[in-house]
């Protein structure tokens, strides 16, 4: 959804509903059935990810993609390949790293680095407030193309979501004179503690993008207090569960819907959309969790095999956290003995389960890519 402040047809825009939230009326009979089963999905995903001897390894690709696929529906067109390369050549180069690569893989790193931010406060004992949302706009913001939008600021002028001609505009979000109390009253609803949970994350995400309170990254930080309420509020155990995919897909109705809540006060309508969604997701992401889980399984073995060394399932975590790598870091920073680990990277790569994407060249050491993962990730 493309954001301006310049002059646009704003004849057919749909306004923001001025004091209709939180929603009177909603039809609760309607939502009994898709609130049960996206609570029911997300409680399987859920029980998977409890029963992970490490859910935070090998769930961090599905972070990764959630990173993507988010700033791409924004405009931020970026790879899998493309993220870890970078985060690759970041971690042996520091920020110097950006001048090698697109400025989108670094948006996208960013995103990453926002929400990791964000969780690591909450578990800190942080509340949701308009401090962590601001924080996390402002590390999303922090470099690129939305340097210059104000990071962790909200709006001072109106902004507008337009359509694909770039000149139509679809809605108009809040006033930015009447933003800030319309923020204070939506962080009030989300720490509301008598307020269903899958509801309350539904409708307060509506509402902020609705409130649009942002230049830029308002679409990015919305979907990302998803997964942060979901996980404050109990309903899921870990901070891994990404919505973004489902509505990227079906990113017409999405918009949409979210247009005839303030048009016509589809709040139900919205809710509908939006619990099947969460359903539908943790279905798909439980699938790719499993398949995580099933590889990772059938690679300690194979690892094992092929290494006879006790230090396999070092390797094996590494290359799940870091499936492209530059050898120096696995000779630093894999918990190996760096001369084991040169070796083992060898046999790896000479066993075909590394792939070289670049060779060792004089100072300049191998990059690798742990092919079986990235297969995986890519479907």
């Amino acid at each position: 959804m493309a954001e301006h402040q310049t002059k646009l047809d704003v004849s057919a825009s749909v306004l923001y509903h001025y004091g209709n939230f939180p929603p009177q009326h909603i039809d609760y009979s309607r939502l009994i059935g898709p609130s049960n089963e996206a609570a029911a999905a997300l409680g399987r995903y859920d029980q998977m990810l409890e029963n992970l001897h490490n859910s935070a390894l090998l769930l961090t690709p599905l972070r990764r993609r959630e990173a993507i696929i988010s700033s791409r529906m924004e405009g931020t067109v970026s790879t899998l390949d493309e993220l870890l390369k970078f985060e690759a050549a970041r971690e042996e180069e520091g920020e110097s790293a950006k001048a090698q690569y697109r400025l989108e893989a670094f948006e996208v790193f960013l995103y990453e680095r926002a929400l990791q931010k964000a969780q690591s406060a909450i578990e800190e004992g942080a509340p949701i407030s308009e401090h962590l949302i601001c924080s996390a706009h402002e590390l999303l913001l922090a470099h690129g193309r939305g340097a210059g939008k104000s990071p962790g600021r909200y709006k001072g002028e109106q902004n507008y979501i337009v359509g694909a001609d770039e000149r139509k505009v679809l809605f108009t979000p809040i006033d930015p004179l009447q933003l800030k109390p319309s923020m204070e009253k939506l962080i009030g609803y989300i720490n509301d503690d008598e307020t269903d949970i899958l509801m309350k994350t539904a409708l307060a995400h509506v509402e902020f993008e609705a409130l649009h309170p942002f230049r830029d990254g308002n679409g990015r930080i919305g979907r990302m207090l998803i997964t942060l309420m979901l996980w404050r509020d109990g309903l899921i155990s870990a901070p891994h569960f990404y919505v973004s995919a489902y509505f990227e897909e079906n990113k017409g109705e999405y918009i949409d819907t979210m247009r005839r809540v303030s048009a016509d006060g589809a709040w139900t309508d919205w809710c509908v959309f939006f619990l099947t969604g969460l359903r539908i997701q943790a279905e798909r992401n439980l699938a790719t969790a499993l398949a995580i889980t099933t590889l990772y399984d059938d690679m300690k073995t194979t690892f094992q095999e092929v290494l006879s060394s006790q230090w396999h399932i070092n390797a094996l975590d590494f290359v799940f956290e870091r499936p492209i790598f530059k050898n120096n870091i696995f000779r630093q920073k894999s918990g190996i003995p760096p001369d084991t680990a040169g070796r083992i990277s060898r046999i790896l790569s000479d066993k075909g389960l590394l792939t070289t994407l670049i060779p060792a060249s004089g100072q300049r050491p191998a990059t690798y890519a742990f092919e079986p993962l990235l297969t995986l990730l890519r479907a």
